[in-house]
């Protein structure tokens, strides 16, 4: 593979790439929060298999119901399909965001696709839909989320319409380049212009919230604790 990866703006650092690969989705969650993005959890994108973390940015994919004057021929144009577009126009440190709508009446792609997109670099594949092919799909071993599996294609259901516009996935806005970071939990999406302080302040809460856990499994009450009240946050800081 020797595409370059997909740029958008603001630019992403190393460093801040690295701070995304350590907190848990609700974590995120929570520092989101504080920043006024309340609504940033993918409902009903569930991981395939378990251990798998994600960290890449946004390449979308959106699906309208399908029509059966276009759609019934089952007949994939890898020039013009934009499901075929995307698979092949993703690369590395993308995840393919797919908004099939929440419906659950069709896969949005199965094992070759998956494994095509993966071979392209992609870090994932993330719908509030569902994969055909999904024990395949898993056995890849790479991360990939879905609301649950069906065996019928996409355009039994799903008309692929258009790519790298901003989409629903799972109730949450996606747009293209926001960071996705997936664990066993499910997927966050960050709005790409705050990743740098999230992330940093992600890494900060989680270092504050592993002091916190230990002082609660030693037998800690919640009053003083969770939240720090001064004497602890002085422990805390080592003072």
């Amino acid at each position: 593979m020797n595409e370059p990866i997909h740029t958008y703006e603001p630019a992403i650092d190393d460093q801040t790439w690295r701070r995304f690969e350590t907190p848990s989705t609700a974590t995120l969650t929570t520092v989101l929060a504080k920043r006024g993005f309340w609504n940033t959890f993918i409902t009903g994108a569930a991981p395939l298999t378990s251990g798998n973390r994600m960290v890449g940015q946004a390449y979308t994919l959106r699906y309208i119901p399908a029509r059966e004057d276009l759609d019934n021929n089952l007949v994939f144009d890898n020039s013009t399909d934009p499901q075929r577009v995307a698979v092949e126009a993703v690369g590395p440190r993308d995840v393919l965001v797919i908004d099939a709508r929440g419906d659950e009446r069709a896969g949005v792609m199965g094992n070759i696709l998956a494994t095509r997109i993966f071979q392209r670099g992609a870090v994932g594949v993330v719908t509030d839909g569902c994969f055909r092919d999904s024990p395949a799909i898993a056995a890849i071993g790479r991360p990939a989320y879905a609301r649950s599996a069906h065996a019928a294609t996409n355009k039994t259901i799903h008309h692929p319409i258009d790519v790298q516009l901003p989409i629903s996935c799972g109730g949450v806005a996606v747009y293209p380049g926001d960071i996705l970071v997936g664990d066993d939990e499910g997927v966050v999406v960050v709005p790409r212009h705050i990743a740098a302080e999230v992330a940093e302040a992600a890494a900060e809460q989680e270092r504050t919230e592993s002091f916190i856990l230990k002082k609660i499994e030693g037998g800690a009450p919640l009053l003083g604790t969770y939240p720090m009240d001064e004497k602890t946050r002085r422990e805390f800081e080592g003072g």
